[in-house]
């Protein structure tokens, strides 16, 4: 009785200690599995998912994810060339775009200068045509910058590389507002600037383009939507805050302004992309922003 139960006993053991084997195996094979799987989704590589183990299901299951990755692969390369001929068609297309609205714009100049020998509604139909030829060269020229801001976005190695250098915010700023200094004097906008002193410069390392960019649409936007008034600061912490009376506007319309494409219907036509871009690039460059209303006014708050 005795010896039997021994002998039970023995194999209970065997048994046990097979089966930690196999078991310590299989979660090998599946670390294995998974840490390759990783490193297969990070890389673009034909490359297959290889275990050690030799148990027939584990090896099945890595041989079934192999499968899969060669598909992924595929489609992935699919998608970057795809991406990449939209980006170029989109580009191209923007810039033979520009050349003939040029060469029309010059032409309506000519004839807008001798406007006064024509009869009324031809006057009427001629400023006409000339806001339209403008609204078609902005959104030609965002177009084309968004096409590039993408590539920069996206690494897009056809796409200029970032040059980081030391970037005085105050000076970088108040150059992108004198830059739009004949849209607000056509607005009639004065805008109130408060900037640190010379002894408080604010300086960043960064991409001037990149930053003038995000300046720029913000100055845009704020041009659509303002209702008169224009409000600047950049204290020495790096912290921008852009304001204006924004009556158009809602608490549910100011929050939806960063999305791509988004619109508000105030007669003026717009492309719906350009706070989309500021936000996308700020976070590149690894700032935040965020826009807000409060009393009937849009304020959009940059930290860097």
């Amino acid at each position: 009785m005795i010896i039997a139960v021994c002998i039970l006993l023995g194999i209970a053991v065997i048994v046990i200690i097979v089966l930690l084997f196999q078991l310590s195996v299989m979660r090998l094979s599946a670390r294995e599995i998974r840490d390759a799987f990783c490193e297969k989704l990070k890389t673009d590589t034909n490359t297959t998912i290889d275990i050690s183990a030799r148990d027939k299901e584990m090896r099945a299951l890595a041989s079934e994810i192999n499968t899969q990755l060669r598909i992924l692969c595929m489609q992935r390369r699919r998608y970057q060339e795809g991406d990449l001929h939209l980006k170029e068609a989109v580009t191209n297309i923007s810039h033979d775009l520009r050349t003939p609205l040029t060469a029309f714009s010059g032409y309506l100049d000519l004839i807008v200068q001798d406007k006064a020998l024509l009869p009324q509604d031809m006057q009427d139909y001629l400023s006409h045509m000339q806001g339209c030829t403008e609204q078609m060269r902005a959104l030609c020229e965002e177009l084309f910058h968004y096409t590039y801001t993408v590539g920069v976005l996206d690494g897009d190695l056809s796409a200029p590389q970032m040059h980081k250098k030391e970037i005085n915010l105050g000076s970088l700023l108040e150059e992108t507002l004198l830059a739009f200094y004949p849209e607000f004097a056509e607005r009639d906008i004065t805008p109130e600037i408060q900037l640190p002193s010379e002894q408080e410069k604010v300086i960043r390392y960064l991409d001037e383009r990149i930053l003038s960019r995000i300046f720029s649409n913000i100055i845009s936007n704020a041009l659509k939507y303002s209702d008169g008034d224009f409000f600047v600061s950049l204290n020495a912490q790096g912290k921008m805050h852009f304001s204006n009376t924004a009556r158009s506007l809602n608490a549910v319309t100011a929050g939806r302004l960063f999305d791509r494409y988004y619109t508000l219907e105030t007669g003026r036509q717009q492309s719906g992309i350009g706070l989309s871009i500021a936000r996308d690039l700020t976070q590149k460059i690894g700032g935040t922003i965020s826009a807000r209303y409060e009393g009937e006014m849009l304020i959009i708050e940059i930290e860097l």
